[in-house]
């Protein structure tokens, strides 16, 4: 017990660090980053310090979940009212509905967009450092993943169409999504408040004195879950301490060590695909090197949590408060990005995997026939992923059946998936940023005076 307990300390010391730094006004970005690398040397300090995997580590872990899991809940907590009041204020205000219309069509064509070339930075991946399926190793853990893909997860795609997916965003009861008890409540709730704001829109016009009290009534709904959002964002920083002090503690070196290759194969392909993202930045007139400055508390969240629903909040605050994006179109990009077009769970990966599994069953990767259609089902089952939840998995356990391949792989890689799926999470938070702030950019409706900005404003402040 006592190794647990100076494991403990030492954990404390560095919350107390962290928040010695907050008080020194030093901005929410760098404090994040701080943790960030913080988190990973002490997780690595406690692995070769007691080993992976033992009895002190674990005991050590739990405790410091407390934190990291904590604050995720937090931010789990605080998604749906978010959500929720943010497409209602904004709807409620727009003097014309059908604005509503191109706002998501360039938000949603944007994130499949990028997704499409996402899938064809993994295809050029795979095959240019060789990848296969071919003599992975089918060892205990894989065995009993791929049992539980056969078991729980493969039979809700199995049926998936498209009309059954349309109706599962629109809510029968609202007040269940709310609760987010459906893969799909955060689009229901989003279809929910933008037909409330229509409603609104629509009473201001018959009834001028009933509907500027329900606009003070949403305003003030919107200012008050603002200040709570607020209040959590200033924990960030010790969250992503918790959070990579786990990932970096109960990671297994040898196993990332055997997957090498895909692993350097997977980063470098999120490293292309943030260079699109800086492309289009620029195309719009957005330097990237603000833009990705500014929006590093997300990315950071995002890469330790692995949770792109649980990054919306954050990913609101940024594009309201540091980018200049409009809420309406902030809110949207933020709740669609979390479901529909992840350019790494559901673009990048199930496209790598496609193409490492193609040569065992006969196919031929290199085929141009069969490189198009992978391309295509890729794309369009990124906004199929979003009916059954599950991110990458899901995405795969849809793409590849489609493709006429076999899911093995996907339990195959089971021992890099944490590891892999951070910079892929932190690659879809950064596609539904960069969708709101192109959106926002052509519809000209960016605050220029906040974009421009040099000294970026503290998430927790104000």
């Amino acid at each position: 017990m006592a190794p647990v307990i100076i494991n403990l300390l030492i954990f404390a010391a560095l919350l107390y660090g962290l928040y010695s730094l907050g008080r020194g006004k030093l901005s929410l970005s760098v404090r994040v980053f701080i943790a960030l690398v913080a988190g990973t040397i002490f997780g690595i300090v406690l692995q070769l310090a007691w080993g992976h995997g033992t009895d002190t580590v674990q005991s050590t872990i739990e405790w410091i979940n407390v934190i990291g899991t904590g604050y995720v809940r937090l931010l789990q907590m605080i998604v749906m009212p978010l959500v929720f009041v943010a497409i209602l204020n904004a709807v409620s205000k727009l003097h014309d509905a059908s604005a509503l219309g191109r706002i998501s069509a360039l938000t949603l064509g944007t994130l499949l967009g990028t997704t499409a070339i996402a899938a064809v930075v993994g295809i050029l991946m795979s095959l240019a450092f060789g990848l296969t399926a071919q003599g992975l190793v089918q060892g205990t853990a894989e065995t009993a993943r791929l049992s539980t893909l056969q078991n729980n997860y493969a039979p809700q795609v199995s049926d998936l169409t498209v009309p059954e997916l349309i109706l599962s965003f629109i809510p029968r009861n609202p007040f269940a999504e709310l609760t987010g008890a459906n893969p799909t409540s955060i689009i229901a709730v989003v279809v929910f408040a933008a037909f409330l704001g229509v409603a609104a829109i629509r009473l201001m016009r018959r009834d001028a004195e009933k509907g500027a009290s329900l606009l003070s009534l949403i305003d003030l709904l919107q200012s008050w879950i603002g200040q709570l959002v607020r209040l959590i964002m200033a924990l960030t920083p010790f969250g992503v301490l918790a959070l990579m002090t786990r990932m970096a503690a109960t990671s297994n070196a040898g196993d990332i060590l055997n997957l090498g290759k895909f692993v350097i194969a997977s980063y470098i392909g999120l490293g292309i695909m943030f260079g699109v993202h800086a492309t289009l930045l620029v195309l719009t007139g957005v330097s990237p090197l603000a833009f990705f400055r500014k929006i590093l508390p997300a990315l950071s969240f995002a890469f330790s949590s692995r949770s792109s629903a649980a990054t919306i909040p954050l990913n609101v605050e940024i594009q309201t408060r540091r980018l200049g994006v409009p809420a309406t179109i902030a809110s949207f990009s933020a709740s669609f990005g979390a479901t529909i077009g992840q350019n790494g769970c559901a673009g990048l990966y199930p496209a790598m995997l496609a193409v490492m599994v193609a040569p065992t069953v006969g196919i031929n990767p290199l085929d141009p026939g069969w490189i198009a259609t992978l391309i295509a089902i890729v794309t369009l089952s990124s906004a199929g992923v979003a009916g059954v939840g599950g991110g990458a998995t899901m995405a795969a356990l849809i793409v590849l059946p489609a493709m006429g391949l076999p899911v093995t792989l996907v339990a195959l890689l089971i021992s890099v998936e944490p590891l892999i799926d951070m910079g892929r999470t932190a690659l879809n938070v950064s596609g539904s940023m960069t969708a709101g702030t192109v959106t926002s950019q052509l519809l000209g409706q960016t605050d220029r005076r906040i974009l421009s900005r040099r000294e970026d404003e503290d998430l927790a402040g104000a």
